[in-house]
């Protein structure tokens, strides 16, 4: 086998520096044959008293990393072989680890948007198949313009792949302050477990503490089947709207949680817009006799607990509404539409939005964009929606279609669902000046509603 070092080329790579060095293997910076490309080399611990574990793991990136397309993942180029020279070769993802942001509380509103980002990341990679099962601080990486990359994926599985470590973990899979209660019950088959890590991640950016510490036993990692975490807000500048999103990732019951990453994304991107509960304004932790009760309730729980969420079982829905033509025929249509749709789904998430004429003249005793949330709030009232799955939006805009897709794209929409005109129909309507241009460039699928001329 070669000895991988600096100054070693292999396969056409030419080894440099050691940029890190730790208890699953060594990072180095390479040279390779992808001109204007900065490299990374990750090399795995192969020594005869390290764990079969850690080749498992380095099979298991070797194998997920390939199939990854997207920005929010270091970008694959070579992998060598266990036999002869394991090693990984991807993109150098320029940036800071997100454990250079760790040791005091952040402001809500940093915690809010790096919480996001890294949202966005679980959302990429789950629409791909995978789950990630090591979120934490030290496996994002910070690009420059704010996006989060995932890094090390050697824990992951992919739902089309075999999942080699799936019998060899002796208690769970990743990081002790960080894994999911479904981990520690050995169920790797649900995304929402790190929706649950994500949870951890953003405690401890709020607050600077971990809500379960760093168990060292089987014990340890079980208590958080039940255990209640201390409020964030004891102690700490956190507001009810971020509680409510860090408890809610944290509930040990998946079915009490996001249903989808992307849902968490919009949370912390819209504090105005996230439904508050009993957890918002929570100020201590469950009763001494409560807690009992949870543990109690946990104790027998063996393999797993929860079978597992389909994989765009929550889907996020926008949907666009002219308000500036509250009589158009359309309307009806679109509510329609939008309750056979919304019927396929308990988890779904519906952002109404209406984009109102940016330079349109301004009464001076009323605010359009009052006056059109009104109108929409009125428009999506028969729809009888919880106010846990229904959120409302008025942008001032240009350029109507751009914006619709702008915001389609930054808020992980899964289907747009607008009016068009009728075959044939002359009419410059609102939505013959959006329709065509949102289907062309949308980053989703696209529903069109038509009325036929005769009804209209």
């Amino acid at each position: 086998m070669i000895e991988i070092e600096s100054g070693v080329e292999i396969d056409g790579y030419v080894v440099g520096d050691r940029v890190h060095s730790g208890a699953m293997g060594s990072v180095f910076r390479v040279r390779g044959p992808h001109e204007g490309v900065e490299l990374a080399m990750k090399v795995p611990r192969m020594g005869a008293a390290d764990s079969n574990e850690l080749l498992l793991a380095f099979e298991t990136e070797a194998m997920i990393l390939p199939l990854l397309a997207t920005s929010h993942a270091p970008r694959f180029f070579a992998a060598g072989k266990v036999t002869t020279a394991p090693y990984i070769v991807t993109e150098w993802v320029p940036g800071k680890s997100l454990d250079s942001r760790l040791g005091s509380p952040l402001p809500p509103d940093e915690v809010a948007a790096v919480g996001a980002a890294i949202a966005d990341a679980l959302h990429a990679v789950h629409a791909q198949g995978v789950i990630h099962f090591d979120v934490k601080p030290h496996n994002v990486v910070m690009r420059p313009d704010g996006v989060a990359v995932l890094v090390d994926f050697g824990l992951a599985h992919h739902r089309s792949l075999p999942d080699l470590l799936a019998q060899e973990l002796r208690y769970a899979a990743g990081s002790a302050p960080y894994i999911s209660p479904e981990q520690v019950l050995r169920n790797r088959s649900d995304p929402r477990s790190d929706l649950f890590c994500l949870g951890v991640v953003l405690y401890e950016l709020a607050t600077g503490h971990l809500p379960f510490g760093t168990p060292a036993t089987l014990q340890g990692y079980r208590d958080r089947l039940w255990l209640d975490p201390r409020p964030p807000s004891r102690g700490s500048a956190v507001p009810p709207w971020l509680q409510e999103v860090i408890l809610r990732c944290l509930e040990p019951d998946p079915d009490q949680r996001y249903q989808s990453a992307a849902h968490v994304a919009f949370d912390l991107r819209h504090p105005e817009q996230v439904p508050l509960t009993a957890r918002a304004t929570k100020a201590d932790q469950a009763t001494l006799l409560r807690q009992v009760g949870r543990w109690w309730r946990a104790r027998g729980l063996q393999g797993p607990r929860v079978a597992p969420q389909a994989l765009g079982a929550a889907p996020v829905i926008m949907l666009a509404v002219d308000t500036s033509h509250p009589e158009d025929p359309r309307h009806p249509a679109l509510r329609r539409v939008a309750r056979q749709i919304l019927s396929l789904s308990s988890e779904f998430r519906l952002l109404c939005v209406s984009v109102i004429r940016a330079d349109i003249v301004r009464n001076s005793a009323e605010d359009p964009v009052v006056e059109h949330r009104v109108r929409l709030a009125n428009w999506v009232h028969s729809l009888a929606l919880p106010a846990s799955r229904l959120s409302l939006h008025v942008v001032e805009a240009r350029d109507p279609a751009a914006t619709l897709v702008e915001f389609a794209r930054r808020n992980n929409v899964d289907l747009i669902v607008l009016g068009a005109p009728a075959p044939g129909e002359m009419a410059l309507a609102w939505w013959r000046s959006v329709a065509s241009t949102v289907t062309a460039n949308a980053p989703c699928s696209v529903h069109v509603v038509r009325v036929a001329e005769g009804r209209r």
